[in-house]
């Protein structure tokens, strides 16, 4: 859910749509359970920390479950997905976010500014600046 609301609002603000724009209309509609409107929040405000479920932790369950899928032969290819979005997110400095800062991932992908509501840059732009 956090990876198709992180990808679905790098398309629309992509587009020209504020992320805050789209989430109402999301929520507003199909989407209006309250992990739908907490994490969607979370995401548009790029509000990841303090964190409330550490990235670490959600990694953790992530490699957790792929292991068990393994031993019975399920294949989980949206878990794999997630293995990897959580190993991007932690060595880009994530380790103190929230796990919903892997919805900020497919905007980075898009080659879009993460700059938080309150106009300080994001991790991922953080990041990137530490490392160049």
């Amino acid at each position: 859910m956090i990876e198709s609301l992180g990808e679905a609002m790098a398309l629309a603000e992509k587009g020209g749509i504020d992320r805050h724009q789209y989430l109402d209309i999301l929520t507003s509609t199909l989407f209006g359970a309250p992990i739908y409107k907490t994490y969607g929040t979370l995401i548009a405000e790029r509000k990841f920390q303090p964190a409330g479920f550490a990235a670490p932790l959600g990694q953790k369950d992530i490699r957790l479950v792929l292991a068990a899928a393994e031993a019975l032969q399920v294949p989980l290819p949206l878990a794999s997905l997630l293995r990897d979005r959580f190993l991007s997110l932690l060595a880009h400095g994530g380790e103190e976010l929230d796990w919903s800062a892997i919805g900020d991932l497919p905007g980075r992908d898009a080659g879009l500014d993460t700059v938080t509501s309150a106009g300080s840059p994001g991790f991922l732009s953080t990041t990137r600046e530490n490392a160049g």
